[in-house]
């Protein structure tokens, strides 16, 4: 499909390479860095991280473009991966052969970190990774837009992180799930949010970054569909909890969760304000309907889903930011444009220019002058 604007992914990924953490972590954490190891035939190489049980293999992290019969989770060897996980001149080849002028860039060991009990190690994981990704990103500041991390051992401290992270150049923050102190909706992180809207960074909560507390049940398929669950928790306790009522330019990304069930969520909300606001009291006085603060402050991304195409119109579309998810297991790459061109057929021009492009573009402040047209 040729068009006038950049296609930017507003959700992608690298993959650490074995030296993320070791090179770059505060010496006194080296010894208990993450790490690579061996995990011998017919498990591949995996990573370890210090205090939890299992490594992370490699076969997910990097299945864009196999075919399902082929996806697995053991027996994957690094060097077989996507080069372009860690090398940013690789990347540029990927970009292109999917049609993709920009990307949002995330972790992928340090989602898992983020789960990891020990705040203080995470936190040194995270600056280590902070540094790394910089360092990525700076090959190709136009095309690589990397998002930091903070662990959030403190507000304070969440506070300089986001200093840090925006000296370090990079474009977004990614949260953990659960922070050390209350949770996100307390007063004690007013001070955050602010810091976050004056330094102009987006604060993204991803997929798989909220520790689980409730039993899966059925088979390990099942499993999978209630992976959404962690965000959509975390988007209605923002909402009901007033952070967005306190905090009226506060923008938060909803990342890798779909958004097909975005208009139903919307309602559902408007639904128990409205009915049992008075003896399930929301956790601070609203002064407009949840819906409405959904709409404008929260931005949702998503790949192949094509509900959230269809139903455009009944959410707050220029909150909607397509991503390919590159190097993942669910990512469209290679297939991108085939996809789109199927899915955002029935979408107006001015629709799916601000899906595949504005919208991302505005809220990261990305030049799309410096990007070549799809």
């Amino acid at each position: 499909m040729s068009r006038s604007y950049p296609v930017i992914s507003a959700d992608s990924h690298i993959t650490e390479p074995p030296n993320t953490y070791l090179d770059f972590i505060d010496p006194k954490w080296r010894d208990k860095a993450p790490h690579m190891i061996d995990g011998g035939e017919g498990v591949g190489d995996l990573f370890a991280i210090d205090g939890m049980g299992i490594p992370v293999p490699m076969g997910l992290v990097a299945a864009a473009g196999k075919p399902p019969s082929e996806i697995k989770i053991s027996g994957v060897r690094f060097e077989d991966l996507h080069r372009g996980g860690w090398d940013p001149d690789a990347r540029m080849a990927d970009q292109d052969r999917d049609g993709v002028q920009a990307e949002v860039i995330y972790p992928t060991v340090g989602m898992v970190l983020c789960n990891h009990p020990d705040f203080d190690y995470k936190r040194a994981c995270f600056a280590a990774y902070n540094r790394w990704m910089a360092s990525y990103c700076g090959a190709h500041p136009d095309r690589l837009l990397g998002c930091g991390q903070t662990a959030m051992r403190t507000p304070e401290e969440g506070i300089a992180d986001l200093k840090e992270i925006k000296a370090l150049g990079l474009r977004g923050v990614m949260m953990p799930g659960n922070p050390a102190v209350d949770d996100y909706d307390s007063p004690a992180y007013d001070a955050f949010w602010e810091a976050a809207i004056e330094l102009e960074l987006p604060l993204s909560f991803h997929i798989l970054t909220t520790a689980r507390s409730d039993k899966i049940r059925g088979p390990a398929l099942a499993g999978f569909l209630s992976v959404v669950r962690g965000c959509q928790d975390i988007m209605a306790m923002l909402v009901l909890g007033g952070v967005f009522e306190r905090h009226r330019d506060l923008k938060v990304v909803c990342v890798e969760a779909d958004a097909g069930w975005v208009p139903h969520f919307m309602y559902r909300m408007d639904h128990a304000f409205n009915r049992h606001r008075y003896w399930l009291k929301p956790g601070a006085d609203l002064s407009r309907l949840p819906s409405e603060y959904f709409a404008d402050n929260i931005y949702v991304t998503f790949q192949d889903d094509w509900t959230a195409f269809r139903f455009a119109d009944a959410m707050n579309w220029r909150r909607l930011m397509w991503a390919n998810d590159f190097p993942h297991s669910d990512s469209t790459w290679p297939w991108s444009q085939e996809l789109l061109e199927k899915h955002a057929s029935e979408l107006s021009d001015d629709q799916q220019q601000a899906i595949l492009c504005g919208n991302v573009a505005e809220l990261y402040r990305i030049d799309t002058g410096a990007l070549v047209p799809g």
